[in-house]
């Protein structure tokens, strides 16, 4: 048998804030944030959200609305943009993660009416983190052109740089003045509820 989006109309259902951000600990980040509207860490006024890198999750209750859940209507779960990769959860069920766009989840039979609880964990890449280090002291020999000279003493210790960067790498690929790169959930999020038919074969 086939699906066909058809039948009833499509309803859709904006998801706006407030969103409390919860960012992983030992990595800069303030514990938990709460973000009024969605905007990419980068532009945050806290320099420890500005540079982040790593995991941070998004929390939020939905209230559904009975007639966006019907037996003839597929709900779909559109988180707009993601720099760079989501996993979603919802009511506590798992529902995988998604790496490129269309951002997209289907919460049919998961979703329910009235209440439900939705998480989203973003994932964003290094780069934040390395230009964010670049604003601190050095604290490693470097050469011009930011090539490693030696190991440094912490590091062959095992003991935290003694600067308070987060990361290390032998090369230095990011400038202190680098343009940072968009993360996070940009959305905008969006719920929905498309009619099906089903068509045999």
């Amino acid at each position: 048998r086939r699906l066909h989006f058809a039948g009833p109309a499509p309803r859709n259902l904006d998801v706006p804030g407030p969103w409390s951000v919860r960012f992983a600990s030992g990595w800069g980040a303030p514990e938990e944030v709460s973000f009024p509207a969605l905007i990419s860490w980068s532009e945050h006024s806290d320099p420890g959200v500005r540079f982040f890198s790593g995991t941070a999750t998004y929390r939020r209750s939905l209230q559904i609305p009975a007639e966006l859940i019907a037996p003839d209507r597929r709900v779909i779960l559109d988180l707009g943009r993601v720099e760079a990769f989501a996993q979603v959860r919802l009511n506590g069920t798992d529902l995988g993660i998604r790496w490129h766009a269309p951002y997209c989840a289907d919460i049919t039979g998961t979703v329910k009416a009235g209440e439900n609880e939705l998480e989203v964990a973003i994932t964003n890449l290094w780069p934040n983190r390395m230009i964010g280090d670049e604003q601190l002291p050095e604290d490693s020999e470097r050469r011009n052109n930011g090539t490693l000279v030696q190991w440094p003493q912490w590091l062959q210790e095992g003991k935290p740089s003694p600067t308070g960067r987060f990361t290390f790498t032998t090369w230095r690929l990011w400038a202190r003045d680098s343009e940072l790169q968009p993360s996070g959930l940009l959305g905008p999020v969006t719920l929905r509820s498309l009619g099906v038919q089903v068509v045999a074969q």
